[in-house]
C-alpha cells in the first residue's frame, strides 16, 4: 500500500497587480523598434559634462596636451568625450559608440567615432602621459573650487593621503609592460594615491601606471611628492602636519617616507617583522598594553575565526637606522591579537603566544595617542575600495596593446572617478559617499526624451523617478535651466 507523501509548500503569496516582476496582461509588450532619434539613454551626461566644461577641461587638455599628427588635433575635445564616455561606463574603446545613440549629436557637438578616440590614444608617448597628469591635477583642483569635494576652509580635522598599488589583470602577451607582480597574475600596475577628509569619500590625487613587475615601492617616493603638491593647492590653507600619508609594508623605506616628511606630512606606514622591530616589541613593558575593541569584527584567516578584541601598545623607535643620515625618529605602535593556532615546537614564545602588527608613524603623540592611531591607521584600507570602485568602471579594463595609451586610460579614468564624485557633491548628503556604480544608477543612467521649442531644448525625464530631487540640484548647480517635467 502506497502512503501518499505530504506536499511541502511554502507560504502562499497574494497575487498582486502592478508589481514590479510582473508583467502587464493588459499592456503587453509585441514589439520593439530603435528608430528614437529624441531618447537619450544617459541624460546625465548634460549635468555633468557641464561641470566639467566649467573646470575648463576642454581648455585644459588644448593647453597642456602637445600630440603630434592630425590624430592628436583637437585634444580637449577627445580628452572630454573620452571622460564622458567613462562617466557613463564605457569600460572599453568600443564602448564610446554610446556617445553616438539617439538624440547625443543633437545635445552634444559632433560626438567622435570610437576608432578616432582609439587612434587619439595611440598616439600618447611616455612624455604625453606627463601634460595628461598635469592636465587632471588642475582639472580636479577645479573641481575642488566648485564642488564641496574635499571640503571647504572651514572644515577642519586631518586629511589621510593613502597609498597603495594594484594589479589590473590583462590577457595575452601582447600587451606591453605586462607580467606577473605580487599577486601572480598577469597584469599591469597601478600606483594610486587618494585623498580623504571627513564627512567626503576619497579622491584621487596621484596615479600611475608601471610594469606588471615592478616592485611596490618603485617611483612611490615621486607619486607621494606629487601627491602632496596636488593636495597642497586643493587646500592651500593646511596647516603643518595636518596631513598623514598611510601606507602598507610593502612602501616603508626611507625614500617614501622622507619625501613625505619634506613635504610637510605625517606617516604612518606598516613595518615587516624585522630582528630590529621584534627586538622592539619585546621591549614593551606588560603593562603598556591597553585593550581595545574593534568596531566590527575582523576575520583572521591565518587563525580562521573572526576578532573582536586586541590589545595596543607603543614604544620610542628609530627607522632606518643603516645610515645616520637616514635616521628617522618616531613611534611604533604595535597591535597584537592571541595566537591561537597550535604550536609543536616545544615551549611557547611571546611571538608564539601574539600575533602582531606593527606600524611606524610620526605623529605628535599630544595629537593622537596610541588608540586613536591604530585607529586611524586601520583605516588605511579605504584605499582597496577606490581600486575595486575603478576596477567595477573603466579600469575593468586597459584596452590598448601599447603602455603609453594604457597609462593615458588610467590617468582619463581617474578624472571621470572624480568628476563622478564631484557631482554627486552637489545633490544634497544622500549621495556624498556613494560609489561610481550607485551615482551612475542614480544620476547618469537616466533616460530621457527631448523636445525643441523657441531654438531651446527641454529634457523630459520619467515621472517618480527615485533621485529626482538629487537630478535637480545637479541640473540647477551646472548653470542649467531646471527641466520642466510634467
Amino acid at each position: 500500500m502506497k502512503v501518499a507523501r505530504p506536499v511541502l509548500r511554502g507560504p502562499r503569496r497574494r497575487k498582486a497587480s502592478g508589481l514590479p516582476d510582473q508583467l502587464s496582461h493588459t499592456h503587453p509588450v509585441t514589439a520593439s523598434a530603435f528608430d528614437d532619434r529624441n531618447l537619450l539613454a544617459e541624460a546625465g551626461l548634460i549635468p555633468v559634462l557641464g561641470l566639467a566644461q566649467d573646470c575648463g577641461l576642454d581648455d585644459l587638455a588644448d593647453e597642456h596636451l602637445t600630440l603630434p599628427t592630425d590624430k592628436g588635433a583637437h585634444a580637449g575635445r577627445k580628452v572630454t568625450a573620452l571622460v564622458a564616455g567613462m562617466v557613463a561606463g564605457a569600460d572599453s574603446i568600443d564602448d564610446m559608440a554610446l556617445l553616438r545613440h539617439g538624440a547625443m549629436p543633437t545635445v552634444f557637438d559632433h560626438p567622435y567615432a570610437p576608432s578616432t578616440l582609439g587612434s587619439f590614444l595611440r598616439t600618447f608617448s611616455f612624455g604625453h602621459v606627463r601634460q595628461l597628469d598635469a592636465v587632471a591635477a588642475r582639472f580636479l583642483q577645479g573641481l575642488a573650487e566648485r564642488t564641496p569635494l574635499v571640503g571647504g576652509p572651514e572644515v577642519g580635522g586631518r586629511i589621510l593621503v593613502d597609498l597603495d598599488d594594484t594589479i589590473v589583470p590583462v590577457h595575452g602577451h601582447a600587451k606591453q609592460g605586462s607580467g606577473y607582480g605580487y599577486t601572480g597574475v598577469r597584469g599591469l600596475n597601478a600606483l594610486i594615491a587618494t585623498a580623504t577628509t571627513d564627512g567626503r569619500a576619497p579622491v584621487i590625487v596621484g596615479q600611475r601606471l608601471r610594469r606588471g613587475g615592478c616592485g611596490s615601492p618603485r617611483g612611490a617616493s615621486r607619486m607621494v611628492s606629487d601627491a602632496l603638491a596636488t593636495l597642497g593647492r586643493l587646500r592651500p590653507q593646511l596647516s603643518p602636519g595636518s596631513v598623514l600619508v598611510r601606507a602598507d609594508s610593502a612602501f616603508y623605506g626611507h625614500p617614501t617616507v622622507s619625501a613625505a616628511l619634506r613635504s610637510g606630512a605625517d606617516v604612518s606606514v606598516t613595518v615587516r617583522m624585522t630582528a630590529t622591530v621584534k627586538a622592539a616589541i619585546a621591549a614593551i613593558d606588560e603593562t603598556a598594553w591597553t585593550p581595545i575593541e574593534y568596531t566590527d569584527a575582523v576575520y583572521d584567516e591565518q587563525a580562521g575565526r573572526w576578532i573582536s578584541r586586541a590589545e595596543v601598545a607603543e614604544i620610542d623607535f628609530t627607522a632606518f637606522t643603516r645610515l645616520a643620515s637616514e635616521r628617522t625618529p618616531g613611534r611604533l605602535v604595535v597591535r597584537r591579537i592571541p595566537d591561537l593556532r597550535e604550536h609543536t615546537d616545544g615551549q611557547g614564545t611571546l611571538f608564539d603566544a601574539w600575533r602582531f602588527h606593527a606600524f611606524f608613524t610620526t605623529t605628535d603623540p599630544a595629537v593622537l595617542d596610541t588608540v586613536a592611531a591604530d585607529k586611524i591607521h586601520r583605516g588605511h584600507a579605504i584605499i582597496e575600495q577606490v581600486h575595486a570602485d575603478l576596477k567595477n568602471s573603466a579600469l575593468a579594463h586597459l584596452p590598448s596593446g601599447r603602455f603609453a595609451a594604457n597609462s593615458a586610460w588610467l590617468v582619463l579614468a581617474v578624472m571621470a572617478f572624480n568628476l563622478t564624485r564631484a557631482a554627486a557633491t552637489l545633490t544634497g548628503a544622500r549621495l556624498v559617499r556613494a560609489t561610481t556604480a550607485t551615482i551612475r544608477r542614480t544620476l547618469i543612467s537616466v533616460p530621457a526624451r527631448i523636445a525643441s521649442s523657441a531654438r531651446r531644448l527641454t529634457l523630459h525625464l520619467p515621472r517618480r523617478w527615485p533621485w529626482e530631487s538629487e537630478w535637480n540640484q545637479l541640473f540647477t548647480h551646472t548653470r542649467h535651466r531646471r527641466p520642466q517635467v510634467t
